[in-house]
């Protein structure tokens, strides 16, 4: 958490704690902004980072409908144009944390969507960002080596086959990023991600279920391809 960024100085304190986040962990932090001032908002938007505006998308609207000019200074805003559709982006986003990793696998009905993949290619990102922007409820569920060998999907997820999209990546990108977490250990190396990668899109193809290779994509490309290709229909709140 980056608290009281109300000056430029702050700001780009803050750029350069994202950007060394950044280079830490190669891969690009997700960062939920409530800034107001537009100046502010640019320097930290400029950090290596995927950037999530959560106040951005309500302020114009309620200029619009208040026909008043937002002070745009710290401590001002307090709330969204449409109740309603607020509090369901917030559950889409609640939804989404909640159901990370594997986690709470029991409220899968309640999923719009479900990303599959091996551990590192961007899952939970990327649902963050559908779950942000688009107020969609995702899930994403981690293959395991013992799943992959067996070449079955999981009993767990046979119910909700429809829901499922699977994410992959190049071998030599997902060792560079498995590196970056856990450096000299098998599970980065290129012959682990090639077997579980190869071992991953083998199950998904014998199960019918879609998949896209991530390795040369954004976020906000990855979102909106799996959003186009299961033809989902949502809302946008950027």
């Amino acid at each position: 958490m980056l608290p009281f960024v109300d000056d430029e100085n702050k700001a780009r304190r803050a750029q350069t704690e994202i950007n060394q986040a950044a280079g830490d962990d190669g891969v690009r932090p997700v960062v939920f902004s409530t800034l107001v001032n537009e100046s502010l908002k640019v320097i930290v938007r400029d950090a290596d980072a995927l950037f999530m505006d959560l106040l951005g998308g309500f302020i114009g609207t309620l200029e619009a409908e208040l026909h008043q000019t937002a002070g745009r200074v710290r401590g001002l805003a307090h709330g969204a144009s449409d109740h309603d559709r607020y509090m369901s982006r917030i559950d889409a986003v609640n939804f989404t944390l909640q159901h990370d990793d594997g986690l709470a696998i029991e409220g899968y009905g309640r999923a719009e969507l479900i990303l599959l993949g091996v551990s590192r290619v961007g899952k939970t990102p990327t649902c963050l960002y559908l779950s942000m922007q688009h107020g969609l409820h995702t899930a994403n569920y981690p293959l395991s080596l013992e799943e992959i060998q067996a070449q079955r999907l999981p009993p767990i997820l046979r119910p909700h086959r429809r829901k499922l999209f699977g994410l992959t990546i190049q071998s030599d990108r997902l060792s560079q990023l498995r590196f970056s977490r856990k450096s000299d250990s098998v599970y980065a190396s290129v012959a682990q991600v090639r077997g579980e990668l190869t071992g991953a899109e083998s199950l998904m193809q014998a199960e019918n279920i879609p998949y896209l290779d991530t390795t040369l994509l954004s976020i906000e490309e990855i979102a909106a391809t799996v959003l186009q290709r299961c033809a989902l229909t949502t809302e946008s709140f950027s």
